[in-house]
């Protein structure tokens, strides 16, 4: 692994480039055999090299039978030392979402115009509509044109201020951890992602409203089943609630599903009163692939937000300043979830928990 990614590559543009294993974006190096892999960390290329062996040795074949002869002894050694950090990679476990991915049952618009595409993103308002009329007229239409869509207004606030306050005794409680990467227990995760999290099935105690939010998001996935692009749902993971302690930490450019592992819709829930960007930060900016706008979202309270999870919507959440609470969910795609469990192992994390859709409460 001997070159930055930051080098202009004919094959492969900036919105394609990102770490194989955890979907970073930012200071990427390139695979020394293949040339068209990238990764975050020798770490990460190590970690990623039983799956990634498969393709990285084929594609150096190929580029070689395309290449002629070298002219020199300096050429050839040249191109050994050039491949020498994936060649040394032997057989380390891995898997889609490494660790995180395991199986079981599924149970005002705020959003800056300048230079993004969200001018024709307007944001619904959730609690004018039933569920299945925001999810048919609005939400599915919305994300297959866009592939990102807003929903203010969602709960109305005496339930958001209710789901607030189960979160703010959650944190509290002491129950919230650093934020992982993939397959990664260092402290150097927190240059990349500066979150503290927990991982939220509903059943625990003092969770009764972030269960019923839960079950209105199933509501509307439930609705635009089958409407979702090519997508059959069939699960979710648990719910991530996250908060961002206000020290001025983000999370670096990433792609939510980089290796195919069965989530296919991020939603998100945010509940922050009274945000203001340009005082807090903390915005959620997307950078729709083929496209030279972004989105910017700003996580405001009872703002409720979907968009593919895979790379077709590289994110970040900027800097930021004031403590920032958000609930997560990912939707699994039942044919992309089944084929990731043929190929990888798969572990005890959270992330990949499938829960059943629950019905509305």
């Amino acid at each position: 692994m001997e070159e930055p990614a930051s080098a202009p590559d004919p094959d492969r543009d900036r919105d394609r480039q990102y770490c194989e294993l955890c979907g970073k974006m930012e200071n990427l190096l390139k695979c020394g055999r293949c040339r068209n892999s990238f990764y975050c960390s020798k770490e990460h290329q190590k970690q990623h090299w039983k799956k990634h062996k498969l393709t990285c040795r084929e594609a150096e074949e190929k580029q070689r039978a395309q290449k002629p002869p070298p002219d020199s002894k300096n050429e050839q050694q040249g191109s050994t030392e050039g491949s020498s950090d994936a060649g040394k990679v032997k057989d380390v476990i891995s898997s889609a979402e490494g660790s995180e991915v395991s199986e079981g049952k599924l149970s005002d618009d705020g959003i800056n115009n300048n230079n993004s595409s969200s001018s024709t993103l307007r944001p619904s308002s959730g609690a004018r509509s039933s569920p299945q009329k925001l999810a048919l007229e609005y939400i599915a239409p919305c994300m297959n044109k866009h592939g990102i869509c807003v929903v203010d207004n969602f709960l109305g606030e005496e339930t958001g201020l209710s789901i607030l306050a189960d979160v703010k005794a959650l944190h509290q409680s002491g129950k919230f951890t650093d934020g992982q990467l993939v397959s990664q227990k260092s402290d150097s995760s927190k240059d990349i992602r500066g979150d503290q999290i927990a991982w939220i099935e509903g059943q625990e105690p003092g969770c009764k409203k972030i269960r019923f939010l839960m079950s209105r998001m199933d509501d509307l996935i439930r609705h635009c089943n089958d409407k979702l692009g090519n997508y059959r749902i069939n699960g979710r993971t648990k719910a991530m609630v996250a908060c961002y302690p206000g020290n001025g930490t983000g999370y670096v450019r990433h792609v939510d599903n980089p290796n195919s592992d069965g989530r296919c819709v991020t939603c998100i829930y945010y509940l922050n009163k009274n945000w203001d960007a340009k005082e807090h930060g903390g915005l959620l900016r997307i950078f729709p692939e083929g496209k030279s706008q972004f989105a910017d979202i700003e996580p405001k309270f009872d703002r409720l937000l979907f968009f593919w999870s895979d790379r077709r919507n590289p994110h970040e959440v900027q800097p930021a300043y004031s403590t920032r609470y958000a609930i997560t969910v990912w939707y699994f795609d039942a044919d992309e979830r089944a084929r990731a469990k043929e190929k990888y192992l798969t572990g005890s994390g959270e992330k990949g928990v499938k829960v059943e859709l629950q019905q509305a409460v």
